[in-house]
């Protein structure tokens, strides 16, 4: 069974960002969900955890070898699709995996060209072959990258917020996709999409301010807050009340009201009721600052 360990990784910026802060996390074969805010050091994490910049501290170990003391071995086995990635214009996608296939060293070209076939049909993109990758979708576009980082049978895949964007049924494509991925190697699913997380990984973190701030499986996060989640409807006028007076995780509009969800071990006051949480309801109650959401 393959294993990423992460120990104690700080990383700061030059402006004086602390976008990791003593971060730790053990991950195994399948997927891992790491969910948390625009700007929680979700990227920063991918990109050190991809050995393309080297943390202020701390250790990532992969099957017990340090990545960045032999970042190249760690590149051999490694398949990354960030955030944001360019491609060639006017290359199509079939010659653009080929290239991408002679950087990532495979050299022989029956070889390279099976491979190549094969993950243009698991990715559904076969009938585009011959089509620039330029002029794809957003999640056509997903789906070549994907294809590019399974290039060489990797053992680590990493893909941050691969969902942004796409449409519910790319989307859907796309979860299918990974869940295949997954079942044999390590696969970290960066995102701040909490259905991504809900459909897709057995196993899952929070990360806010860059920091681990939760972990766990998420069927057992979720259960550790029944009966701990309460609901009121309220008008627009009475939620910073609430908000002052309660630990408030959530608000939601509905029909002109607002629902506010509540955290508490029992009911807060007279009108609410109990509310059976999910994962988003887990997210929100981990992350600090909650009371200044949004309405």
């Amino acid at each position: 069974m393959k294993r990423l360990q992460i120990i104690n990784l700080s990383k700061s910026y030059k402006n004086g960002t602390k976008a990791l802060d003593d971060v730790s996390l053990t991950i195994g074969t399948g997927m891992f969900g790491l969910l948390g805010p625009n700007g929680a050091g979700k990227s920063t994490l991918m990109r050190t955890l991809a050995a393309l910049q080297e943390p202020d501290s701390g250790q990532v170990l992969f099957d017990g070898d340090d990545i960045h003391k032999n970042p190249q071995q760690l590149r051999a086995r490694l398949g990354y699709l960030p955030q944001d990635f360019g491609v060639y214009p006017k290359i199509s996608a079939m010659d653009l995996l080929d290239h991408l296939a002679v950087l990532k060293g495979l050299i022989t070209k029956n070889e390279r060209k099976d491979q190549v076939m094969a993950l243009l049909q698991q990715t559904n993109l076969y009938n585009f072959r011959k089509q620039a990758v330029s002029t794809f979708s957003g999640g056509m576009r997903q789906r070549f990258g994907i294809a590019q980082a399974l290039l060489g049978n990797p053992q680590l895949i990493i893909v941050d917020e691969p969902t942004a964007g796409l449409d519910p049924q790319e989307r859907n494509r796309f979860h299918d996709l990974l869940s295949e991925i997954g079942e044999q190697v390590v696969v970290i699913l960066s995102t701040h999409i909490v259905e991504d997380v809900h459909d897709l990984c057995p196993e899952m973190a929070v990360m806010a301010n860059g920091k681990i701030i939760l972990k766990g499986k998420p069927a057992n996060l979720t259960a550790a807050l029944n009966g701990k989640i309460w609901l009121k409807t309220v008008s627009k006028e009475e939620v910073s009340s609430y908000q002052s007076s309660q630990q408030v995780i959530s608000t939601r509009r509905i029909a002109g009201k607002i629902q506010v969800l509540v955290l508490a071990d029992s009911c807060p006051k007279t009108g609410f009721e109990p509310f059976y949480p999910g994962l988003e309801e887990v997210y929100f109650s981990a992350l600090p600052g909650k009371e200044d959401q949004p309405c």
